[in-house]
Parts: structure tokens; sequence; C-alpha cells
């Protein structure tokens, strides 16, 4: 396997875009039902104002948060050659902790479980730069 970062990373970007895909499907579904045109939801505070459900939504952009990180480490680890069993392990955990976030904060959306999931990850990626780091000074 030339690059066994790709796999992690094509996981994160299905993930992104399972919740956009969501994300649409909903904010669409809804303004269709309640006739809610789509000019009067131009604007992040209107269309909090407007629509009931905005999980998939403010998940989609949880996702350009710590993920970015992500991908940055694996892109170092990619052009630095550095390759670990342990980096590996972490990034597919950082993985496995942003789907249970995903599905935990479009779904049912229980505050603690979700942070759990989102503390999981953060510190999965904090472990990951460590690692990344030490292999590479």
């Amino acid at each position: 396997m030339r690059n066994p970062w790709i796999w992690p990373m094509l996981a994160m970007v299905i993930v992104t875009l399972m919740v956009w895909l969501r994300m649409y499907a909903e904010r669409l579904g809804q303004m269709k039902r309640e006739r809610i045109h789509p000019q009067s939801v131009a604007s992040s505070a209107q269309m909090y104002s407007r629509l009931a459900d905005t999980r998939a939504a403010d998940n989609f952009r949880n996702l350009f948060e710590l993920p970015v990180l992500f991908y940055a480490a694996l892109l170092f680890a990619q052009t630095t050659a550095v390759n670990s069993f342990t980096l590996q392990v972490l990034a597919w955990g950082f993985v496995l902790a942003r789907v249970v976030h995903s599905v935990i904060h479009c779904s049912y959306n229980r505050v603690m479980h979700r942070f759990t999931a989102y503390v999981a990850g953060g510190v999965l990626l904090w472990a990951m730069w460590a690692v990344l780091l030490v292999n590479w000074w």
C-alpha cells in the first residue's frame, strides 16, 4: 500500500458527504413543507430563526473544525514519510470518534454523549500530532 493515509482521509470525506446530504435533504424538505422562501434564509441568523432542526447543519460546521487538523496531520505524515502503526490506529480512532459524534449530533443529540465523542476524538487527534512530532524529530 503506497499511501496508508488515503483511507482514513477518504473515510472522513465520506462522513462529511453523508452529513452534507442529510443537511440538505432536511433543509430543503422543511423549506418546501413550510413554504419558506430561499431569500428569507439568506443569512445564518435568518436560517436559525426560521428552521426548526439545525442538527445536521451544526454537525456539518463541526466537521470543519478539528478534522482540519486531522487532514493536516495526515498530509504532514505523508509529506515527511512518517508512518507508524500507532499513528494509523490513532487516525482510525479519530475517524470512529467523529462518526459517533456525527451520528449522535444528527439524531438524538444528547449533549453529554456527543461531548464524550468529541473529547475522545480531540485526545486522539492531539496524540496523533504528538506521535507525528516524535517520529519526525
